[in-house]
């Protein structure tokens, strides 16, 4: 009962809230942003979520899209603006995901929504992360984030939805608010984020 009807309830009134009273911060961020990234304050991206359905996730821009002389995009650490720093580091670029949440594309708490490139890389056990929505936080975010390893990450989204339920989620809101206050796992050594999944070796 909680899977099917208690979480998406919660999870739509609990991210229309949150938006409204958040509303103010994130019309600061946008208009900072949009002097920051040449009027761009929104990012866009194709993201697989329940059953692999595509849908389209909104964050906050924090990399502009500066090129090196062939044309392709530098690395994330060169292109991450100092608002931008500022806004990963505080998990503010996560706001504007709660009008996916309030779409119905995604929950507040499960596997966080990755690249569409990395679906044919899974194994069967790690393809079990779609079987429920993707969220903005869940189990992984709050056992390491981006600090941690491709295989561990897997192995938590796989423990959340094997033991999914109302006292779980509990757990990972009050970690998560613990560890936005101390900013922990942002990114990987020597990363601006994540290091790219090349698949199971």
């Amino acid at each position: 009962m909680y899977k099917s009807i208690l979480k998406p309830l919660f999870d739509f009134f609990a991210a229309f809230i949150g938006f409204l009273i958040l509303s103010p911060i994130f019309l600061i961020i946008t208009l900072l942003l949009i002097f920051a990234n040449n009027g761009k304050p929104f990012f866009f991206q194709k993201r697989p979520g329940k059953n692999e359905r595509i849908f389209k996730v909104i964050k906050f821009k924090t990399m502009n899209d500066k090129k090196d002389k062939q044309g392709n995009l530098l690395p994330d650490y060169l292109r991450l603006t100092k608002t931008g720093s500022f806004i990963r580091k505080t998990s503010l670029d996560e706001i504007p995901q709660l009008l996916n949440v309030i779409k119905g594309d995604m929950s507040l708490i499960g596997p966080r929504p990755l690249l569409v490139e990395y679906l044919p890389l899974y194994n069967e056990e790690q393809k079990r992360r779609h079987e429920i929505k993707p969220g903005i936080t869940g189990w992984a975010q709050i056992n390491g984030r981006n600090a941690i390893s491709w295989q561990k990450k897997f192995e938590y989204d796989v423990y959340y939805i094997n033991h999914l339920s109302f006292w779980l989620d509990l757990k990972i809101i009050l970690l998560t608010l613990k560890k936005v206050f101390v900013r922990e796992g942002i990114s990987q050594d020597g990363q601006a984020t994540m290091e790219v999944f090349k698949g199971n070796k």
